[in-house]
C-alpha cells in the first residue's frame, strides 16, 4: 500500500461553536486527495490543506457529470476517542457506484487508511456535544479535458470533513413527507443504486415542491408503473404495519443504505418480521387510514433515523404514530446512536476505532 505525504496547513481555522453547528456548512483544515491516471493508476495520495481544485472548463465531469461519491462519520466517544461507524460498507458501495459509472476502483485498504489517517488528523474537529459529529464526503470526479461521451483517463479522488449537528432542523422530531406523482428518481438498469450526484440532481425539482407545501421530503414512486415506494429524497425508508415492518427491495433503483442495513439486522437480532417487498402507495395509505400503520421512518447516515408524522398523497393525508416518534423508532435511533457514539457496546464489529 503506498504511503499517504500529509502537508499541514500554516494557518489553523477557528473551531466552529458546536451547539450551533448547521450540516453540512463548514469544512475542517485539511483535506485527503489523490489522482489517477490511465497506465498508472491511484498515486500520489496525500493529505493537504483544504482549498479550491484548480480544474479546466473542459473537465469532463462538468459536462458528462461522471463522478460518485459517499457519506459517513467519525464519532466522539466518552473517553474522548474517535470511531467510525462501518466504513467498510461505504467504501464498498462507493466502489460498486464507480464500477456503475465506469470509474477505477480506489483499493479497499488505502481507502480506509485514507479515512483514519485524516480523521486522526482533524481529530480536534470532532465534537463532542450531543448529536453532533464530523461528517465525511468521499468523492471521485472525472478530470479529463476533453468535450466527448466516453469514460474519462484520469480523476481526483478526494475527501473532505465537516462538523454537523442534526441533518433536519426538526432534529428526531418526526418529519412530513410527500409522495411525489409526476418526476422518478431512478429506474431499474439505470443509476439509482449507486450514490452519484445525478440522481440528486434529477430529485430537485420534485424537493422544491414539496417544500414550498410545507414537507421535509420527498417519497419517490418507482419509474415503471408509478405506484411502488422506493425511497425518501435522501433516506431509505421502513414502514411497521400490523406488527411487521415493510421497506422496499434492493431492486436497482434503491440506494442500498447502510443505515437501511444496519436497522434491518439490529431487528433481526431482536427477532422482530421483517419483509423486504414491493409495497405500494395505495397499500401503505389503505393500511394508515385502516389504523394498521403503526410506525414509519427514513434511514441514513446524515440522519441516521428520522421519524415520519404525516404523508400526503394526491388528496390524502394520513397522520402517523400520532405525529410523535414511535416505539420501535426511538429504539433504532438510540441502538444506532449509542453504538455510533460508543455509548452502547457493539455486539456486531460496527464501530473502527480512530484515535
Amino acid at each position: 500500500m503506498q504511503e499517504i505525504q500529509v502537508k499541514r496547513t500554516t494557518a489553523p481555522k477557528s473551531k466552529p461553536d458546536p451547539a450551533t453547528l448547521l450540516f453540512g456548512k463548514q469544512f475542517t483544515d485539511h483535506m485527503f486527495l489523490m489522482d489517477y491516471h490511465a497506465g498508472q493508476g491511484w498515486h500520489d495520495a496525500r493529505i493537504v490543506p483544504y482549498g479550491p481544485f484548480s480544474l479546466d472548463p473542459s473537465c469532463m465531469v462538468f459536462h458528462y457529470a461522471q463522478e460518485v461519491f459517499e457519506g459517513l462519520k467519525a464519532y466522539r466517544t466518552p473517553d474522548g476517542g474517535v470511531q467510525l461507524f462501518r466504513p467498510d460498507q461505504n467504501i464498498k458501495r462507493m466502489n460498486n457506484s464507480c464500477e456503475r459509472m465506469c470509474i477505477p476502483a480506489i483499493p479497499e485498504d488505502l481507502f480506509l487508511e485514507a479515512l483514519k489517517q485524516l480523521v486522526s488528523l482533524e481529530r480536534d474537529w470532532v465534537p463532542s456535544q450531543s448529536g453532533t459529529s464530523l461528517y465525511l464526503r468521499p468523492f471521485v470526479i472525472a478530470t479529463d479535458a476533453n468535450l466527448g461521451v466516453h469514460a474519462s483517463h484520469s480523476y481526483i479522488f478526494a475527501i473532505i470533513c465537516s462538523p454537523v449537528g442534526s441533518y433536519y432542523p426538526e432534529g428526531i422530531n418526526p418529519v412530513k413527507i410527500y409522495v411525489e406523482n409526476d418526476d422518478v428518481r431512478a429506474v431499474r438498469g439505470g443509476t439509482g443504486f449507486a450514490k452519484c450526484g445525478g440522481n440528486y440532481a434529477a430529485s430537485i425539482r420534485a424537493g422544491q415542491r414539496a417544500e414550498e407545501l410545507g414537507y421535509s421530503q420527498v417519497l419517490w414512486l418507482d419509474g415503471v408503473h408509478r405506484k411502488y415506494i422506493e425511497e425518501v429524497g435522501a433516506m431509505n425508508v421502513m414502514f411497521q404495519i400490523d406488527g411487521k415492518v415493510v421497506t422496499p427491495s434492493l431492486s436497482g433503483s434503491v440506494l442500498p443504505g447502510i443505515t437501511r442495513k444496519s436497522c434491518i439486522e439490529l431487528m433481526q437480532h431482536w427477532d422482530l418480521p421483517v419483509e423486504e417487498r414491493l409495497l405500494s402507495a395505495e397499500e401503505l395509505f389503505s393500511a394508515a387510514e385502516s389504523g394498521k400503520l403503526d410506525e414509519a421512518w427514513g434511514t441514513g447516515t446524515a440522519a441516521v433515523v428520522s421519524p415520519i408524522g404525516e404523508l400526503a398523497w394526491n388528496d390524502r393525508k394520513v397522520t402517523v404514530s400520532g405525529g410523535k416518534i414511535g416505539s420501535l423508532t426511538q429504539k433504532l435511533y438510540d441502538t444506532l446512536t449509542g453504538i455510533q457514539w460508543g455509548l452502547l457496546p457493539d455486539e456486531f464489529g460496527w464501530t473502527v476505532k480512530v484515535c
